[in-house]
């Protein structure tokens, strides 16, 4: 009798947390500066894709508004999150919008303070 043996998948999954959070954005000239601003965080990587700009970051990453007004050349308060979401196709970790900056994080842990929820089961 012949016994076949199925190949290993090569996807697997892999349930373990990755401390990592990002970001795809339109590959734009305003994608291309929001890239340009936190690509210069020690903690991100930026990947320029034909039509898109991945950016992914290990722990947690700030969007400052007014650091993307500066590289952009326009006025305080063009760049908010409304921009933001408008250049961003997808996301990944917890995201939280405050009035000056959008902050990533890749552990629902440190977003709880600004999401005002607690992570302790309740019956």
């Amino acid at each position: 009798m012949t016994v076949f043996k199925t190949a290993e998948s090569p996807f697997k999954s892999d349930n373990t947390a990755s401390n990592m959070c990002g970001f795809t954005l339109m590959n734009n000239q305003v994608g291309a500066i929001i890239a340009e601003v936190v690509g210069k965080l020690d903690n991100v990587t930026v990947t320029p894709l034909p039509s898109m700009i991945r950016v992914d970051a290990v722990g947690r990453m700030d969007l400052i508004f007014a650091e993307v007004d500066e590289a952009a050349g326009e006025e305080e308060g063009w760049f908010d999150s409304a921009e933001f979401e408008e250049s961003m196709s997808t996301h990944y970790g917890r995201m939280v919008h405050l009035d000056d900056r959008t902050i990533m994080f890749a552990n629902p842990e440190d977003a709880a303070e600004y999401l005002d929820f607690d992570l302790v089961a309740r019956k």
